[in-house]
């Protein structure tokens, strides 16, 4: 007898390749699995804008990106004491405009140099609510504290969403015919406006993103990760005690499900074995005898150099 719903995807053709670069950007869920990513030395770009919330913005940035559109000083403004960018995260926001300035535009070249060679793109989406700007109408990537009557705030619709996706999807395509989209909805739950809202606003999302795929479907693909913690694992021992945010098991077991549904053998072998020489880097040897350090050090070293000889790619 089953006990649970377990999620099959369904479009996983075991196409990515450990020696593919891939770009993620969205949620802090793509953080998460950005991080899973880095860890098994894969080459990879996660949120060159930062945290990526709104489905507008997101089609927006990659426009950015695509054109490799620097950020001039006009497009900064002081508030709280640091420079920021209404595209960018606060993590960008400097207390110099200069080093804001350029940390911002190194990040654009960078990921507009990574996503022309790149393969696999992941798109996560996590909530169809925007905020506009009063002044100029800008929808905005992050509102930096910025007193919320600056802003209007509103649901947007399914065809709004279809279309800007639709828009930044065919841009992607001729900039990078060979390259593969998956997109995701966040499992992260978006509960300041209430679990109504929350659930029609990845129900706007979720068929939003059906449409583009559909529209797509021979380079573009959904990855069920909202349905895998909604729907499978469906429990709260899943989140953290802020009962928001899934759990390192639940992030776990979704990676797990991500490799075994688009990744080859070959590639899930080499996963493996650098997702354990990256543990054993970020291991502190217990003794403080600098010979048992130093022995240490140099195991480490020679593994990594086997490693990369057989996996001249990977980026340690």
């Amino acid at each position: 007898m089953e006990f649970r719903t377990v999620i099959h995807p369904r479009d996983g053709h075991r196409f990515m390749r450990h020696s593919h670069k891939f770009m993620l950007m969205g949620s802090c869920f793509s953080d998460n699995v950005g991080a899973r990513l880095s860890d098994a030395m894969v080459d990879v770009v996660v949120n060159p804008f930062g945290t990526v919330f709104n489905p507008l913005s997101m089609a927006a940035l990659l426009h950015k990106l695509i054109d490799g559109e620097p950020v001039a000083g006009i497009d900064l403004f002081l508030s709280n004491g640091v420079w920021s960018n209404y595209d960018f995260h606060s993590r960008f926001s400097m207390a110099s405009k200069e080093a804001a300035l350029e940390r911002m535009n190194q990040s654009i070249a960078t990921a507009h140099a990574h996503l022309q060679a790149c393969h696999t793109l992941v798109l996560t989406l996590g909530t169809a609510v925007v905020y506009r700007r009063r002044d100029t109408g800008q929808v905005v990537n992050n509102c930096h504290k910025v007193p919320q009557h600056e802003f209007t705030r509103r649901l947007a619709s399914v065809d709004e969403i279809t279309s800007a996706l639709t828009a930044a999807l065919d841009h992607l395509h001729e900039f990078n015919p060979e390259l593969r989209v998956l997109f995701t909805v966040s499992p992260i739950r978006h509960i300041a406006d209430g679990l109504e809202m929350n659930s029609l606003s990845k129900a706007v999302l979720r068929v939003a993103v059906s449409n583009v795929v559909r529209s797509h479907k021979e380079w573009v693909g959904y990855f069920p990760a909202f349905e895998i913690v909604v729907d499978d694992l469906r429990d709260y021992r899943f989140y953290n005690a802020d009962m928001v945010h899934p759990s390192d098991v639940a992030i776990e077991y979704i990676w797990q499900t991500f490799q075994a549904t688009y990744f080859d053998d070959h590639s899930t072998q080499a996963i493996a074995r650098c997702e354990r020489v990256t543990k054993r880097l970020k291991h502190r040897p217990m003794s403080n005898n600098p010979d048992v350090v130093a022995r240490f050090n140099a195991d480490t070293q020679a593994v990594i150099a086997n490693l990369k000889k057989e996996y001249p790619y990977i980026k340690v």
